[in-house]
């Protein structure tokens, strides 16, 4: 039997190699349009961040050595042009003389791939503006930051690929931004709340993040020294486009191929609607494993499952091809986030009787050095406990939680069937129970109404906005917050009504719930634990309490100086590019200071402007709104504040120079 296979990489060199394995006496032809067949695509930013050395370590196989290994005919450089079912056969072109040719087949897979979209904007052409699919656009990116000095960056698109770029690109001192025009970060990935907690990590560790911002334009000559967005020009030396991949299809277009939005649809055999033609990998609209819907899972570790199994069928194993969870993780600075299965919004657009539960759990034996924590996300069905969906952030082995995930929907588990499961322990990799089967306990807990509780979406929502906030951590940590002592509530507590609504907090979730255990006994009827804690929410309680030395301290280092004339108002420093601001930034700018402040604004002798009348419970959502609408940071003085004199032109002690220039380059 002659099979011809349409590409390489992930799908179609995996599918070949096993198709061999299956039956030696198989004719197998592989047609690639790069010269590369097997490549790690996945660790394309790794080698801009300098992680991975070589180039050569991203090649799997040539096609020379995966010919001589497998036995299969690899024909490199040749783009399928069209497909003709009635006669069996793929005219294809060679793309180093032009040719084209006829390759016959029996059956017919295609595994062409995707490529990086492009957005419709002016500019995309020049030099320092790139895309990321192949090995050598990595080498041309990391060459490009080194010959070029590059300080800046500014990346389109917050799904994976772009935040793996981004951390790289930190790695090798690149001041980096990133911008998606989506509401949040890995949109349809994760769940807002996490995408939000992940946005305030990543600012927090040198990557500027806007979301809600589109982009306009690359602005520069032969070079790009800016990008044009809605929210203002943001200065960049190097752009990368990560804005999503479209499937390799369009050589399909007329053969009455059943596609979707460019990917080929596909039957659990993973067959198209034509005879004897397969499709897997990016190009495939493969099905959602729980819901049986049609859903595109572009990755590398669902490419390599459907061609194995795909072969296997193909020499006639009767096996179906499950579907994927939309399984993902990704490494970011000092974090990790993972997800499988269906998020919060599509398990109830399913039609799913959703419960959600968010924990804070130890990630090993909290004694331990290195001890950190896990917060997970559990999504459940109300009426079966069959578990829905997992997501995980942690500095550690995120993985492994989610793996675990993967196994129990895989397997339609309850929790029932989880919360004994009996997993390795020792100090080292995990706690006594397993950080898994913790957050098990809580769901359940929540189920039986064992644990009354609030999510932290809801929380934002403003579902706990009539309640009295009760701070029921080690130690008091929450302002104007009333402190309760748990070891110390062994009686009804004084100031406090039975009927009042309490929204308990602590530092992770735990304390606030055996809290809410003693009350309930106490005869408490309206209280509510709030989920994740301090360690995942932002918990805030009006108050006219007179601030502490050290709370005024801690806000002075973000650039917010006591108004020696007020009580609890604060003067807050907003940074600017060494005096330059856009029409943009400085109307936000307004509109922070009207929101937040007293409306004022004056300039300092730092180059920065300067928000008047900010009372200290506005600080923090100041300093949101600003990075949020414009990119902009607040700031005392340090390396982003730079007190050069900026008169363009002027004669100063360097002589005749641009000083903004002169400050750029201090940056």
């Amino acid at each position: 039997m002659k099979i011809l296979i349409i590409g390489g990489v992930a799908a179609g060199t995996k599918a070949a190699a096993k198709l061999k394995r299956e039956n030696r006496d198989l004719d197998i032809t592989i047609i690639a349009k790069d010269g590369d067949i097997s490549y790690a695509g996945c660790g394309l930013p790794y080698y801009i961040g300098g992680f991975i050395k070589d180039r050569s370590s991203l090649i799997v196989n040539t096609p020379q050595k995966y010919a001589a290994m497998t036995g299969v005919s690899v024909l490199t450089n040749v783009e399928a042009i069209t497909v003709d079912n009635n006669n069996h056969t793929v005219i294809a072109k060679n793309l180093i003389n032009n040719e084209e040719a006829s390759y016959a087949y029996d059956k017919l897979i295609i595994a062409t791939g995707a490529s990086p979209i492009t957005p419709p904007i002016e500019g995309v052409k020049k030099q320092g503006v790139f895309s990321l699919r192949l090995p050598n656009d990595a080498v041309n990116i990391r060459d490009y930051v080194t010959n070029n000095q590059v300080k800046k960056a500014v990346i389109v698109g917050g799904g994976f690929i772009g935040l793996e770029v981004a951390e790289n690109l930190l790695a090798q001192k690149v001041d980096v931004t990133v911008i998606d025009f989506a509401p949040q970060i890995m949109p349809n990935v994760i769940d807002p709340e996490i995408a939000s907690y992940v946005q305030k990590h990543l600012q927090k560790h040198g990557i500027r993040v806007l979301t809600g911002i589109a982009a306009q334009e690359v602005l520069g000559d032969d070079k790009v020294s800016a990008l044009k967005t809605s929210a203002g020009e943001l200065s960049a030396d190097l752009v990368i486009l990560s804005v999503g991949i479209r499937p390799n299809t369009a050589f399909l277009n007329d053969t009455g191929m059943e596609m979707f939005k460019g990917t080929i649809l596909v039957n659990e055999q993973l067959q198209t609607n034509l005879p004897d033609i397969y499709a897997i990998g990016d190009c495939a609209m493969v099905s959602n494993r729980m819901t049986h819907s049609a859903q595109w899972s572009p990755m590398g570790s669902s490419a390599n499952l459907e061609s194995r199994l795909l072969a296997q069928i193909l020499n006639n194993t009767p096996k179906n091809y499950p579907g994927v969870l939309g399984t993902g993780i990704v490494k970011l600075p000092e974090l990790n986030c993972a997800r499988t299965g269906l998020s919060e919004k599509v398990a109830r657009d399913a039609g799913y009787d959703v419960e959600t539960v968010m924990a804070v759990v130890d990630d090993k034996a909290h004694y331990y050095p290195d001890a950190s924590s896990f917060i997970t996300k559990l999504i459940v069905d109300k009426s079966t406990h069959k578990i829905l969906g997992f997501q995980a952030l942690g500095s550690s082995a995120v993985d492994k939680m989610v793996d675990i995930a993967v196994t129990a929907i895989s397997l339609d588990a309850t929790i029932e069937q989880c919360e004994c499961m009996d997993f390795c322990y020792a100090p080292p990799f995990s706690t006594a129970i397993h950080p898994f089967v913790q957050t098990i306990h809580i769901m359940q807990n929540k189920l039986s109404n064992k644990l009354i509780s609030i999510t932290p979406a809801e929380y934002l929502a403003g579902k706990a906005k009539d309640y009295r906030v009760i701070d029921a951590g080690l130690a008091p940590s929450i302002r104007g917050a009333k402190y309760v002592d748990l070891a110390k509530v062994n009686a009804p507590i004084e100031g406090i009504g039975k009927d009042e609504k309490l929204l308990l907090v602590c530092a992770k979730g735990k304390r606030a719930y055996f809290l809410q255990n003693r009350l309930r006994h106490l005869g408490y009827t309206n209280t509510l634990s709030l989920e994740g804690g301090l360690f995942f929410n932002d918990v805030k309680v009006k108050t006219t309490s007179k601030l502490t030395p050290e709370e005024i301290k801690a806000v002075k280092a973000l650039g917010f100086l006591q108004d020696k004339n007020t009580e609890d108002k604060f003067n807050g420093r907003v940074i600017t590019r060494n005096g330059k601001i856009t029409a943009q930034e400085s109307k936000v700018i307004a509109e922070a200071a009207d929101k937040f402040g007293s409306g004022e604004i004056t300039m300092t002798s730092r180059l920065t402007v300067e928000i008047q009348g900010i009372p200290y419970d506005n600080i923090e959502p100041l300093r949101e709104y600003l990075m949020q609408n414009a990119g902009l940071e607040t700031g005392g003085t340090g390396s982003k504040v730079r007190p050069v004199v900026s008169c363009k032109g002027t004669t100063c002690q360097y002589g005749l120079i641009d000083t903004f220039a002169l400050s750029e380059e201090i940056l």
